[in-house]
Order: C-alpha cells, then structure tokens, then sequence
C-alpha cells in the first residue's frame, strides 16, 4: 500500500477486529481505479473485502456493529473481493449528512462515540463535547478550510479542556486526537502519544505512552 489513506473516511469495528478505510494511490487503470475502500483483520492494510471506488468522492465507511458494516457508497463501488466474514448493511446509514468527502463518517463517528456537536461555527471550527469526570469538559475544534496552517490538510484538529467548577479553560491547539481512555486523558502530539490525570483546574502526571517518531517503514506480510 503506497498511497494516502483518509483517517476521516475510516473506521474500527467495535471489537477492534476489522479496519474500513478509504485509500486512494492515482493509480487509475489499475483494477482498484486508482481510490478504493477496503476491509481488513486489524493490524494489517491487506482486504479482506474490496470495492473499487475510481475518484475521491465518498468512499470509507462506518461499522454498525462488530459484523456489520455501512459503505459510504456515493457514485458507486464495483466489488472486487467478498469474505463473507462482515456483511453490509444496506438500509443502515449515519443519521446525518455533512457532504460527500470526510465530514459524513468523521462527525458521525464523533457523536457515536460519545461526542456532542455543540456548535457549527466555534473559532471557525465546529465543536464537539464530552463530558469528563471532575466537571472537566473535553472539546474537539474540527476544522475544515482550504486555507490550512502549515503542517495540516484541509481537515484537522485542535483542542481545549474547560472545567466547569473553576471556569478554567486551557487551548492545545498543537494536539492531533485527544479522548478520555480508561480513566485518562490520552493525546496526541508532535508524533508522541501521551497521556494525563484531571486535577483542579490543571493535569497532572503527564506521561509519554508512545514515541513515532523513530519509526521507519517495514514491509510486514499479513497472515491471512
């Protein structure tokens, strides 16, 4: 796989055991059309399922649950490869409409998640909230403009944590992905996966869970 694979348009079943993702590498005579949506067994890129998409208008998908699965199906997707292990639902969709690019499966995949849409014009960003223990609230700032700040698509993130109690509000413009994960907040940042405990107005016992940076690609075989 040597191409561009849109996070926006992708998702992980619930029980973590199958990717769907929207890649697209201009190939475009080739039997993938050059932008194609797959399914694979987590942690590889390999399809299991596959479907020809031919431009970059829709594409991706959502699971509805940890066997089913909704194609973001657009213009249409001609069938290359069926396992048999997932079915696709063809009368499930995202309750909502956001356009035919990334917005439809990413802001969707927020609200299910547990996020709330706030508001749709925040900063020039729409908003997303979850509440956190100890009165914290945790707030997503989606961008999507043509005029990016260097280092980003036309799709990216920032964030903010407010406390209510304290009225206390700290910007982090610079984190990527942030969420509430088994009691902590987990963030990401400059390549690095860290993570933090809520305290009173401030964090507290931040850690580095994973640095990226040194990684190089490897060619690993998929053993299916």
């Amino acid at each position: 796989m040597r191409g561009r694979i849109y996070e926006r348009r992708s998702d992980l079943s619930p029980d973590g055991k199958h990717f769907i993702y929207f890649a697209m590498n201009g190939r475009w005579k080739s039997e993938a059309k050059g932008a194609w949506t797959a399914i694979s067994r987590v942690p590889y890129l390999k399809a299991t399922e596959l479907y020809a998409q031919g431009d970059c208008w829709h594409g991706g998908g959502l699971f509805l649950s940890d066997r089913e699965f909704w194609l973001n199906d657009g213009h249409g997707h001609t069938e290359l490869k069926k396992s048999g292990e997932l079915r696709q639902d063809s009368k499930g969709r995202p309750k909502d409409y956001f356009g035919g690019e990334c917005l439809t499966i990413y802001y969707n995949r927020l609200q299910r998640d547990g996020w709330v849409m706030r508001e749709k014009e925040y900063q020039g960003a729409t908003l997303f909230e979850k509440k956190l223990p100890k009165s914290w609230l945790l707030r997503k700032l989606a961008f999507a403009e043509i005029e990016h700040p260097p280092g980003r698509g036309c799709y990216w993130d920032a964030h903010e944590l407010r406390q209510e109690s304290t009225k206390t509000v700290m910007a982090y413009p610079e984190w990527e992905w942030a969420d509430y994960v088994d009691g902590r907040l987990v963030f990401a940042v400059e390549g690095q996966l860290r993570s933090a405990q809520l305290g009173r107005g401030k964090l507290s016992g931040e850690k580095l869970l994973h640095d990226f940076n040194e990684m190089k690609f490897e060619a690993l075989a998929a053993p299916y």
